[in-house]
């Protein structure tokens, strides 16, 4: 597999309970379920929120889901088929959407991980994103997380808007 014949597309309703299996299978296991296919539909669906596919053909072989505010976004899911990992996908998706949110005027990004996810946080830390603390417990009571962020420009700071250029009215 070619990591550039890997296409990013909207994720569509229809593949929520593919992308609910991959969220059980290598985001949440062994800490239940909480993201099932009717919770992705709701965030396919949720205006303030994006979902990623990268298809491998018609294939969806990674996901990513970022939640917009006002200033602040947070990636709730960012999850890689073993099958094609390691081959700049979960890369491609997070620096989509971090041009994305730079766009939309977002000032920070959050993400939360396990401890022991190393391939995680040495991705997240390539990406300028740095870690804000350790929370013990975090996930079900029995696993630590990381939480990490990345500035986009400083909080408060609304980005100017566009406007076009005068015209010289000669």
């Amino acid at each position: 597999m070619n990591a550039t014949a890997i296409t990013l597309r909207f994720a569509r309703r229809s593949e929520a309970p593919a992308l609910a299996l991959m969220s059980r299978d290598l985001v949440e296991a062994g800490l239940g379920w909480h993201y099932r296919a009717e919770r992705i539909r709701q965030l396919i669906d949720d205006v303030n929120s994006v979902a990623l596919a990268a298809c491998d053909g018609q294939r969806v072989a990674g996901f990513a889901i970022m939640s917009f505010g006002d200033e602040h976004a947070h990636l709730v899911l960012l999850a890689v088929r073993a099958t094609h990992q390691r081959r700049g996908i979960a890369r491609r998706m997070t620096e989509w959407l971090l041009e994305s949110a730079a766009i939309a005027g977002i000032a920070s990004i959050k993400v939360e991980l396990r401890t022991d996810n190393a391939a995680a946080y040495a991705l997240y830390r390539g990406l300028g994103f740095v870690e804000m603390l350790r929370a013990p417990g975090y996930y079900r009571g029995r696993e630590a997380a990381i939480f990490m962020m990345r500035m986009l420009r400083p909080a408060g700071l609304k980005p100017q808007s566009w406007r076009p250029p005068t015209l010289d009215p000669r």
